[in-house]
């Protein structure tokens, strides 16, 4: 585990460097209106997010899905990076939007940061943090255009990235649908996390990287598409977990945001699962409140400690995780060693320290 926690780092150490030439770079060749002031605003601001922190899994499932195959140097991989990330600058913008987030990566989401600079004109500082979330998923698909790799490869590139992020934003709707529910079920609530964050966190960087390194993808599709169901869940659940029970000052963002969004995510309906019908009368009361004060937060949090909801989510996390690491070791006839192993060790990595 120790080894994959290290061998992440140093992917996205590297990364982060490309990423920040990549942003210096930007506004000489993008083609801009000349007299324009809020386009470089609006550059700076996507740069901002993106190199603000950011755990960049997606970048070291991309390179090591190529180790998987080859260790040496696959085409297209860096473009594939870039393109990832910008796809998940767009999400989080998006995502700050829909939420009404102030903070993200523990500065202001885009959308409050053109919020406080327009406060008597919400109706520009909205249509704004929309436009700069989508240029960064046009910026996204440029550059894997610009890879310099043959024609065939760019275009299954291009297609696995188009397919993600068109899911992603049904995802976002199925998101929305969910908690028009009074009490998802497990099935739903899983199939919002697969196009929600799955399909492009974990399955599209598997594929990128595979493509890359000249693999046929569609011969291993069944295997990825597990381990990357079963990473998924995991990953929101702990997500989910610490929008609950975590600490602000760690994860970056405001603790109790899918209370105060309404949001019937995996720790919350867990929670009206548990409860009786009093208790889940006094969660209603505040889920869906944007103004619920960290008092009443702390109220549910506690309610959901007494109920065992902490724990059942850790195991669960957990249990995602063996279950992810015992598939992952089974590509073992297929591919490398050493990559095999860090996608066994990766998933358990990740859990909560006591999980």
């Amino acid at each position: 585990m120790a080894a994959a926690r290290e061998r992440a780092a140093g992917h996205r150490r590297r990364f982060d460097l490309r990423f920040e030439a990549y942003f210096a770079a930007l506004p000489e060749r993008l083609d801009t209106p000349p007299l324009s002031r809020f386009t470089p605003r609006c550059l700076e601001l996507l740069r901002d997010l993106s190199l603000r922190g950011g755990k960049r899994l997606r970048v070291a499932l991309l390179y090591e899905a190529a180790r998987l195959v080859t260790t040496d140097p696959a085409p297209g991989l860096a473009e594939a990076a870039l393109s990832i990330e910008l796809l998940q600058t767009h999400g989080l913008v998006h995502d700050d939007i829909i939420d009404d987030a102030p903070v993200r990566r523990g500065g202001p989401s885009t959308y409050y940061a053109y919020r406080r600079e327009f406060p008597q004109a919400d109706r520009t500082a909205l249509g704004l943090a929309v436009l700069a979330g989508d240029l960064a998923a046009f910026l996204s698909m440029r550059v894997l255009l610009e890879a310099d790799v043959p024609a065939e490869l760019r275009q299954a590139m291009l297609e696995v990235q188009l397919d993600a992020a068109a899911e992603t934003v049904t995802g976002q709707i199925v998101d929305l649908e969910r908690d028009f529910l009074a009490l998802p079920d497990e099935e739903f609530l899983h199939t919002v996390c697969e196009y929600k964050s799955t399909r492009y966190s974990v399955l599209a960087p598997l594929r990128l990287g595979l493509l890359a390194a000249g693999e046929d993808v569609a011969a291993h599709d069944a295997r990825l598409r597990r381990y990357a169901t079963l990473v998924g869940i995991g990953g929101q659940l702990r997500d989910d977990y610490l929008d609950l029970f975590g600490d602000e000052d760690t994860t970056g963002k405001s603790t109790g945001a899918d209370l105060r969004a309404g949001r019937r995510s995996y720790a919350v309906s867990a929670l009206l699962a548990a409860a009786s019908e009093p208790q889940r009368a006094e969660v209603e009361s505040v889920l869906g409140d944007p103004h619920c004060s960290a008092g009443a937060v702390g109220r549910v949090r506690e309610l959901a400690r007494s109920l065992g909801v902490d724990g059942r989510l850790r195991s669960d996390m957990r249990r995602c995780a063996e279950a992810a690491g015992a598939e992952a070791a089974g590509w073992r006839p297929h591919w490398r060693e050493e990559a095999v192993a860090f996608f066994a060790g990766l998933p358990l990595s990740n859990v909560l320290p006591g999980g």
